[in-house]
């Protein structure tokens, strides 16, 4: 067996268990707490809602530890097994060139990928969200869904997947800089163009409505000198229970979306102070920041692929027979998560950080006891749990736990 082969299969196994102990000392904990109310939410959530939060999180955590281990054997059968060898090898014999047979290779291995991960998506939709009243997306809804998905898989991602090949298989030794300029430019386009030209394809956008909330909204645009390309409604509700409010585009393609269901949920006070949050991100420049960092890992990555596309053991150490520039490119996509998986805790407290500093932004702007009690309204009708294990949650969890964040919210006051 190949050095690399031990290395990668040292680092799937160990995060293959290090995810299967947090998530059981997440049921641990969860089941533990399940019998009261923390004290913090006391008499603002039932004992009937707590443990509906607790049974949700159980429910998932229980189906996640099966999809933990499936994935685990379906990787090990793309890469060890020689699944990737041999879909490499099938694609060859019709002797097209590099570039068509390595897209050829990418869209069948994302069909195939897609058609096993078919059965979990509809069980967590059908099953799992529907047994907790989450789910009001129809099997309508979600065919529809999968097929403009398609579409626009191959209406944008095809071309995109031939660029980078075409630059690993004719740009020289720097290839690696000039398909990372053109991914980052990509990703800025998609950035901007997404509110305005995609999302619509799948949601409905009304402006907000005249009313209490669209003048508590405009206020606090107007105090915090925010300028956007307009406030909408999103109807969420067509898929999910589930509220949310976030901002989407860039520059002046900027805009601001609430979910329908977070709405329906909050009155006018707390939803400025939710918009409030979600402006403290913009106002701190967490936008940029993350922005600046995806594209600093994106370098990152590849220049790291450059040279191992260079190196044969890459290649025969996780099953393919035969290198080339767009097998190095699926081997990379596939592999390297089993790599960096440990570094998610430093991204979760990152995230974790900022949403502290978006918190003390809406208690300077809005209110904190309004902030508070919007939050205390979402996780009622999320069903998030309020008392997740502090070690799986400082492993995952983007935003903070939620007595730890109205802790700190009340410090604000």
């Amino acid at each position: 067996m190949q050095t690399f082969t031990v290395i990668f299969l040292f680092f799937l196994l160990a995060s293959t268990l290090v995810q299967l102990w947090l998530s059981l000392r997440q049921k641990q904990h969860v089941s533990q707490h399940r019998a009261a109310v923390p004290e913090a939410f006391t008499g603002k959530i039932t004992l009937a809602e707590h443990q509906k939060a607790a049974d949700y999180t159980l429910e998932k955590g229980s189906f996640g530890r099966i999809e933990l281990m499936l994935g685990f054997v379906i990787l090990l059968v793309w890469t060890l097994g020689g699944g990737l060898n041999w879909l490499d090898q099938l694609w060859r014999g019709f002797e097209w060139g590099p570039l068509w047979t390595g897209t050829a290779v990418i869209l069948s291995l994302t069909l195939i990928s897609g058609l096993i991960d078919l059965p979990a998506s509809l069980y967590r939709t059908f099953v799992l969200e529907e047994k907790f009243g989450f789910n009001k997306m129809t099997l309508k809804t979600l065919v529809v869904d999968t097929l403009k998905g398609a579409a626009l898989g191959v209406v944008i991602g095809v071309p995109l997947i031939m660029f980078i090949l075409w630059l690993m298989e004719s740009a020289g030794t720097y290839w690696w800089l000039y398909a990372w300029v053109g991914l980052t430019g990509f990703s800025l386009l998609m950035t901007w163009a997404y509110p305005k030209f995609i999302s619509p394809l799948f949601n409905k956008f009304k402006p907000l409505e005249e009313g209490e909330v669209a003048d508590r909204v405009n206020g606090l645009l107007e105090r915090t000198g925010f300028n956007s390309k307009g406030v909408f409604v999103m109807d969420g509700s067509k898929r999910s229970g589930h509220g949310n409010a976030y901002f989407t585009g860039f520059g002046k393609n900027k805009r601001i979306v609430f979910f329908d269901t977070l709405l329906e949920h909050l009155t006018p006070a707390q939803v400025e102070a939710v918009l409030a949050h979600e402006l403290g991100h913009f106002k701190r420049k967490h936008i940029v920041k993350g922005m600046a960092l995806s594209i600093a890992m994106t370098f990152a990555g590849f220049a790291v692929l450059a040279w191992l596309m260079q190196q044969e053991w890459f290649y025969t150490g996780l099953g393919v027979s035969q290198s080339s520039t767009y097998m190095a490119l699926i081997l990379f996509m596939v592999a390297s998560p089993v790599f960096t998986f440990f570094i998610g805790p430093l991204m979760s407290r990152l995230s974790r950080k900022h949403e502290f500093e978006a918190d003390e932004f809406a208690a300077q702007q809005s209110s904190a006891s309004e902030l508070i009690a919007a939050l205390v309204g979402l996780y009622k009708e999320n069903a998030s749990t309020l008392t997740p294990d502090p070690l799986h949650s400082a492993f995952y969890d983007s935003h903070p736990p939620a007595a730890i964040r109205i802790a700190h919210l009340q410090e604000q006051n």
